[in-house]
């Protein structure tokens, strides 16, 4: 019964994940560029045990309307494509975990993590204007290092998609002002080919 506890607090956590998942670096570039059709190809970190399906379709999606792209723009002038190239996780200070049973998991009830996950990710996008000519590609790296613990971490459950979506978000802040300092190049690039064209009937 001993046991039971701290083994449950470390499952379920003690430190709400909602904070990290919705955290979204607000960082506009100066010239934004019109808008774009999004296209995600999370490769390997597909096959990592952290991310959700979906997670590097929304974190590219809220990075590029919230910092890159123009807000009121309806008409697609090209298309932007997130690749993931490599994921990696790593989870640090497993070996530590029989001591921990040993011990009744007293270093953690003493606020010592349990381990940490760590997911080194590198990414990268490209700007393909609408005939589907790439203007230009842009990548990035994230690492991060998020812990399991009873107070200052989060639960076995939560802390292995943290970490992709950490690693990720990185990533993408690196990638964001290589794309600001070409922004004035790209964007006349992209409306000089002009908008996407619209397959006839294609509503119907």
């Amino acid at each position: 019964m001993h046991l039971i506890l701290p083994l449950t607090l470390l499952l379920i956590g003690c430190r709400s994940a909602s904070q990290i998942m919705a955290k979204s670096e607000v960082d506009i570039i100066e010239n934004r560029l019109p808008a774009l059709e999004l296209a995600v190809d999370p490769g390997p970190l597909m096959a990592t045990e952290g991310a959700y399906p979906d997670d590097p379709e929304k974190l590219f999606d809220t990075e590029m309307k919230r910092n890159v792209l123009e807000p009121t723009d309806s008409t697609v002038f090209g298309y932007a494509k997130l690749q993931v190239t490599k994921a990696d996780v790593t989870r640090k200070g497993k070996g530590f975990q029989a001591f921990q049973m040993l011990t009744l998991l007293t270093p953690s009830l003493l606020g010592l993590p349990l381990e940490n996950y760590c997911t080194d990710i590198q990414a990268e996008v490209q700007i393909m204007d609408a005939q589907g000519h790439v203007l230009g590609t842009y990548t990035g790296s994230g690492k991060s290092n998020v812990r399991v613990a009873m107070y200052h971490g989060y639960s076995q459950s939560k802390a292995p998609r943290l970490a992709d979506v950490e690693a990720l978000r990185q990533a993408l802040s690196q990638i964001r002002p290589q794309l600001a300092e070409d922004a004035d190049t790209l964007r006349q690039q992209l409306l000089h080919t002009g908008p996407v064209e619209t397959i006839v009937g294609a509503a119907y």
